[in-house]
């Protein structure tokens, strides 16, 4: 191949850039052309196409977002759409496409594939969702996100003794929950693959304040339910104000971890390999800190799961 594209699709994450970056330079490093498609799938149906150099993706390891932008574009599901796609790909001498998203972009990197175009998936998405890796692009840096801004609502619940349900993001997978919670001591976490009952929260606080603690922690991810739902249940069983605090797309912002820049510089550099091997369809990721890849409908064929054994040590140390 002498010129490949990439593109950003789904909501933005923590480390896009960098594996942006990773994909431009380890491609002109072989001496391949990269083009940034702009506004995701949109973009790929418009033309919305720019020849990316070395110095395009100068300064942006450490920023957070995506300088290619996303956007939401359904239409792109329709086989016309992604014919259009193709052809204009094709025009421009573009003979490979790199995709950077969650799973639903792996979608529609699949279905170009099965046309004749060859795709290669990088798993970027703070939701740590993406099936057949271990970690996603943006996940560690959200993480951290997520766990400082529990510390520090810990710091005001513990000065006026309070209780506070802090909601975070995931609406089908709940690591961020789970693993912001167990990081930062919580008393109860709530995540979508595991079911609860609301009297097993009521008595982890009856609990605490017999043996003397003064406020409480209560992490629950947005795809349970909503926190302020959440804290007027709990009020109602307890007769003591609970707080709540929604944390909202701060999650997704901000600088990358070292973590996320390191992982989505591998992962850029094997989609670029694999692209260069003629290995379409697939997807990248890790296992056992080794970087894999795999068929890109594994992806959206089998389901995400969460780290139960996490959960289970949670409960037992908030006793």
């Amino acid at each position: 191949m002498k010129k490949i594209a990439v593109l950003t699709s789904g909501g933005d994450a923590p480390g896009m850039n960098a594996a942006i970056r990773a994909v431009v330079r380890k491609a002109r490093f072989h001496g391949v052309d990269v083009v940034g498609v702009y506004h995701g799938y949109e973009g790929l149906y418009n033309g919305k196409f720019e020849l990316l150099d070395i110095g395009s993706v100068g300064d942006i390891i450490q920023r957070g977002g995506t300088k290619l932008y996303s956007a939401r574009f359904p239409e792109f599901k329709q086989d016309e759409f992604q014919y259009k796609a193709i052809e204009l790909m094709k025009e421009e001498g573009i003979e490979g496409l790199v995709v950077i998203g969650g799973d639903g972009s792996y979608r529609g990197a699949m279905q170009l594939t099965e046309k004749g175009f060859p795709c290669v998936g990088i798993p970027g998405t703070i939701d740590n969702d993406v099936p057949g890796t271990e970690y996603t692009i943006g996940f560690d840096t959200a993480l951290n996100t997520v766990v400082e801004s529990i510390d520090k609502i810990r710091d005001t619940a513990t000065s006026h003794e309070n209780t506070f349900v802090i909601e975070v993001m995931g609406r089908d997978a709940g690591d961020i929950a789970l693993w912001s919670g167990l990081a930062a001591g919580a008393e109860s976490i709530l995540i979508p693959e595991e079911s609860f009952e609301i009297e097993d929260i009521v008595t982890r606080l009856e609990r605490g304040a017999a043996r003397g603690k003064r406020h409480s922690i209560i992490i629950v991810a947005e795809g349970v339910m909503n926190g302020h739902k959440l804290a007027k249940q709990l009020e109602e069983r307890t007769g003591v104000k609970i707080r709540t605090s929604v944390l909202g797309h701060i999650q997704r912002g901000g600088s990358p971890s070292a973590r996320d820049r390191v992982l989505a510089g591998r992962f850029g550099a094997r989609a670029v390999e694999l692209l260069l091997e003629n290995k379409g369809g697939r997807a990248v990721g890790v296992k056992n800190h080794e970087v894999i890849d795999y068929d890109l409908r594994e992806a959206f064929e089998t389901k995400h799961k969460a780290d139960l054994s996490l959960y289970t040590l949670s409960k037992e140390l908030s006793i």
